[in-house]
């Protein structure tokens, strides 16, 4: 059963929770870490549920944003790294956001098991 939404408020649903954790990530760091594993603990709550399409989304964003940071760390060398972690912290914020602004209506995520934004 879906509940309604609040008219005059934040929806502070679990989708929102991982979503700001991923955020949180950018200042605290560990956050990101503690999101993935609630979106995996999550997932299977639910099947079929609107919110199984943002915790594929959100999973995925975190392992395609880790292995581009590693990978942008190790280019760093070279100096092309911090070019790719900037391209990846911006893509990491926009998925973030845009499943946040999803989970507020409860929509689901359109394509979750996309790597584009």
């Amino acid at each position: 059963m879906n509940q309604p939404v609040p008219s005059n408020g934040f929806d502070l649903n679990r989708p929102t929770i991982v979503a700001l954790l991923y955020l949180a990530s950018f200042v605290v760091g560990i956050t990101g870490i503690v999101g993935v594993v609630l979106a995996f603990i999550w997932r299977g709550e639910r099947p079929g549920d609107w919110t199984e399409s943002h915790y594929t989304y959100l999973i995925n964003t975190f392992w395609i944003g880790l292995a581009g940071g590693i990978v942008g760390g190790i280019l760093t060398i070279v100096l092309i790294g911090f070019l790719l972690l900037g391209a990846v912290a911006i893509w990491v914020i926009v998925r973030s956001v845009k499943s946040l602004l999803a989970a507020q209506q409860r929509a689901p995520m359109p394509d979750p098991g996309s790597w584009t934004v």
